[in-house]
């Protein structure tokens, strides 16, 4: 690892982020009892609603268990009400002290609703969590923890952040909407550091977690029917930043995330540290040439002093009196990342600069970072080749379930060569943006689904040039004739790239089972 000479960039920087505070729009948050005293509600019996029924049961007087579905609650949909059930809901909630509620249960779910109405406070699970984490082993401290939340990236930048702390010789673990419930780890007094996946729904009903770093990846349209508008979606996203101890780590390029940082109020002392695929400034992570380096936590590196009084204060901009920036890694080390590509995708270089940031805000030494990341491998359905015929690559990246995943992942491909799989469910969200940019990428698409209007009209709007064909949603094997579909229109050179733009939901059991079903055809041919 060395330093590296760097230039400012003509990066504007700004040395102090104003705060405006947050007003709790989410109702009241310390039940009228103590938690050992409290009568408490959990909406949602799966995974998340199981571990914490389980962590609540020898912590507090009583506990309901609701599962999503259930006619006393909600429609089968688990989002409409069953106006049949009226009294029911509210004969739940009586002598309730507390709401523990799972993603399953909108914020407009008439027993959340009902609950914010009589008072009755409404957590999330990592609330819970947070309430209730133990010290580890041989400490008076709970386990700090690194946050990541974003539209898209969030599980490869936690797992990347996982493999950081493994390298490093600490004990933690890649928990939250990646897999294993918060809930659980934050009980667990072996783990030292937790690497932690967020989503909107986790939180939206959060309020005193309290990051020892955070990182909010990029902002773009998703889960609109669950938030009700982007604002909405928007804000619940930027509620990681709410007491962030250390740094503030947002993506240079995507300014709605800064916003998001300058909105929050944070603890003494906390930075803002933005990622660039540019040239980094004085408290940056970015690429000089083809090297990821860090410039924020340099051992030149200096915070500007506190810009207000009391316990909450802004974050502010890293300042350094030097020009120098720490290595990372370099693209090289990065390549296996991007099948097919001759550099590591945008995207991927992005996850790494966050992860890294993370690591760096923990005081994680530049070393394990770069060892971590040379031998990591992405989780299933991310970019993954699946195998190469007449030179023709088959790339699954079924992982790209919204129009920024998929935009993304167009992006690491030249221009011209991509036969574009696409289709699924859109939740709300607008294609236009995505084919717009992205149609210099397409030789041709195939879309799949039950609604591919959505799709066909962006690429006849943005894409006129290119071929597309459509798969009955009748078909027998609908991904068999997808992929042979785009057999036919790929040439020597290209890609045959399944990023759908779309949930899976319509004809698949899950984006696994639907890349499972790419992976499978692809290797009939």
């Amino acid at each position: 690892m060395g330093d590296v000479s760097v230039g400012d960039g003509g990066v504007d920087m700004y040395g102090t982020v104003e705060t405006h505070g947050t007003v709790d729009t989410y109702g009241t948050v310390e039940p009228a009892v103590p938690l050992a005293e409290a009568r408490v509600l959990v909406a949602g019996f799966g995974m998340t609603g199981q571990a914490c029924k389980a962590a609540l049961v020898p912590r507090c007087a009583e506990v309901i268990a609701v599962a999503p579905g259930d006619p006393a609650t909600t429609g089968a949909d688990c989002s409409m009400p069953n106006p049949d059930d009226d009294a029911a809901r509210a004969a739940l909630l009586n002598g309730v002290d507390l709401v523990v509620t799972s993603p399953g249960f909108k914020p407009s779910d008439p027993l959340l609703a009902g609950a914010l109405a009589a008072g009755i406070p409404v957590w999330s699970e990592v609330e819970l969590a947070w309430r209730l984490r133990v010290p580890m082993e041989g400490s008076d401290s709970p386990a700090p923890w690194l946050c990541v939340t974003g539209t898209n990236g969030k599980t490869t930048t936690v797992e990347m952040l996982a493999a950081i702390i493994a390298e490093a010789g600490l004990e933690g673990r890649a928990v939250g909407n990646v897999g294993t419930p918060l809930i659980e780890a934050a009980l667990d007094p072996t783990l030292q550091v937790l690497a932690v996946e967020l989503s909107s729904f986790q939180l939206h009903f959060t309020h005193t977690m309290s990051a020892k770093a955070s990182a909010v990846l990029n902002l773009a349209e998703d889960h609109l029917d669950w938030h009700g508008s982007f604002e909405a979606y928007a804000t619940d996203k930027g509620r990681i930043f709410q007491n962030a101890q250390v740094a503030c780590v947002y993506n240079v390029a995507d300014p709605q995330t800064e916003e998001l940082v300058r909105a929050a109020d944070v603890s003494q002392g906390c930075r803002a540290v933005g990622f660039t695929l540019g040239i980094p400034g004085p408290g940056q992570f970015g690429v000089v040439e083809d090297v990821l380096v860090d410039r924020a936590f340099t051992s030149g590196a200096q915070t500007s002093g506190p810009q207000t009084s009391g316990a909450q204060t802004p974050a502010t901009e890293l300042t350094t009196t030097r020009r120098d920036a720490t290595e990372i890694v370099t693209f090289a080390d990065l390549l296996h990342l991007s099948p097919g590509a001759a550099v590591p995708a945008p995207h991927v270089i992005a996850n790494a600069l966050a992860a890294s940031a993370l690591a760096r805000a923990h005081g994680i030494d530049p070393e394990p970072i770069k060892t971590a990341l040379q031998t990591f491998t992405a989780g299933a359905h991310r970019i993954a080749l699946v195998r190469t015929l007449d030179d023709v690559a088959y790339v699954d990246d079924s992982k790209a379930t919204n129009a920024h995943a998929a935009s993304a992942s167009l992006a690491s491909y030249a221009e011209g060569t991509v036969v574009w799989v696409a289709g699924g469910l859109v939740k709300g969200a607008h294609l236009d943006e995505l084919v717009e940019t992205r149609a210099d990428r397409f030789r041709a698409a195939v879309v799949i689904g039950v609604d591919q209007q959505p799709f066909t009209e962006a690429l006849a709007q943005h894409a006129p040039h290119i071929p597309v064909v459509t798969i009955d949603p009748g078909e027998t094997d609908i991904m068999q004739s997808a992929v042979a579909a785009a057999q036919s229109l790929a040439r020597p050179g290209d890609t045959v790239l399944l990023a759908p733009a779309g949930a899976s939901m319509d004809q698949f059991r899950s984006y696994a089972q639907r890349g499972e079903a790419f992976a499978e055809a692809a290797q009939r041919l």
